[in-house]
């Protein structure tokens, strides 16, 4: 397995030795925390590398333009936002995740990979949505949750003509036809959809990339209200 060849190789991506540096230290900082703090299960170094670090980058793909704002909702141990940050240093990135120990976390890695323009947000996500709203070009979530919750959440915070770009298992076909009423309802549509396997057999995804066309007001609801009467 070769991080740097394969990144190279399948999305044109050249690592310089800092950024080799920087996933390396990432690398190390999530092991050693995770030893005292539930960050994920996933530990070995090449699982790592390939289920967190390669599986974030996919997305890069996706994200057009120089300078650009993006929302990672509930991003965990900082995926997919800190590695897309890492490879594209002009992106302006707000993080909120709702738990104190993970934002904890967050900022010691940020600090430690001297990053800027990196927001860090101690919030549940659609506190945070109802009070940001038409604020980003781009919101991510990954293995986040279901796709009509989420969308629900993402797409009010998005600008016009921003993107939701929602990263899913293998099997998210009923989901997404779950979701259609969402879309339609936010005035949204899905602009694009990736299915693929990540190398070395570690596993299928499939991404969606949903365009808002117009801003709705009075979204997101309260999360009960979501999860009792999902749109």
């Amino acid at each position: 397995m070769d991080f740097k060849e394969d990144l190279r190789k399948h999305f044109n991506i050249l690592l310089t030795k800092e950024q080799e540096e920087m996933f390396s230290l990432y690398f190390n900082k999530l092991i050693e925390y995770n030893k005292h703090t539930n960050l994920t299960r996933i530990t070995e170094e090449n699982d790592v590398y390939y289920k967190h670090f390669y599986d974030s980058l996919t997305i890069k793909t996706f994200i057009e333009g120089n300078g650009v704002t993006l929302c990672d909702m509930g991003s965990g141990a900082g995926f997919p936002s800190i590695p897309l940050k890492i490879i594209m240093p002009n992106l302006k990135v707000t993080i909120i995740d709702s738990s104190n120990k993970r934002i904890k976390f967050l900022k010691e890695l940020v600090t430690e990979l001297k990053l800027d323009d990196v927001n860090l947000v101690h919030s549940r996500i659609e506190d945070f949505g109802i009070n940001n709203q038409q604020k980003f070009d781009y919101v991510t979530a990954r293995a986040l949750g279901n796709l009509t919750l989420i969308s629900e959440m993402a797409i009010p915070m998005l600008k016009v003509n921003g993107r939701f770009i929602a990263m899913k298992g293998s099997k998210s076909n009923e989901e997404l036809n779950n979701a259609i009423s969402v879309f339609r309802i936010l005035k949204s549509n899905i602009v694009n959809e990736m299915n693929f396997e990540l190398p070395y057999d570690y596993g299928e995804r499939t991404i969606y990339v949903i365009k808002k066309d117009v801003h709705v007001k009075g979204y997101p609801r309260k999360y009960q209200e979501m999860v009792k009467k999902p749109l």
